[in-house]
């Protein structure tokens, strides 16, 4: 399943605490602004928070502009995990254009 960041947006209210928006990018891209309540993990990491992550009911994976998300998702998915949602196409550099909130 593919979203964009207008869709994430959308869903970023009515996420519950079994749900997860999850920012693949490097930890300095992280804090010159991120989505509001997400988590940083690189992609080069996220393989060894398998088990972590797969006690979500829900993962949105996004990154700068949807590369990165499409890789961790692929990678996740032939680990085995099932509730991976690839934000893919879209990333934090049209969140940003869009004007939604941002946190540092």
């Amino acid at each position: 399943m593919k979203l964009s960041m207008g869709d994430l947006f959308k869903k970023l209210g009515k996420l519950g605490a079994n749900e997860l928006v999850l920012d693949v990018r490097e930890p300095d891209e992280f804090r010159s602004g991120h989505v509001p309540g997400s988590r940083n993990i690189p992609l080069s990491q996220v393989a060894e928070h398998l088990d972590e992550l797969r006690k979500y009911e829900r993962v949105y994976i996004h990154c700068q502009r949807g590369g990165r998300a499409g890789k961790a998702a692929d990678r996740l998915g032939q680990l085995g995990l099932k509730n991976i949602v690839c934000v893919g196409d879209s990333g934090m550099a049209d969140w940003i254009a869009a004007g939604y909130p941002v946190e540092r």
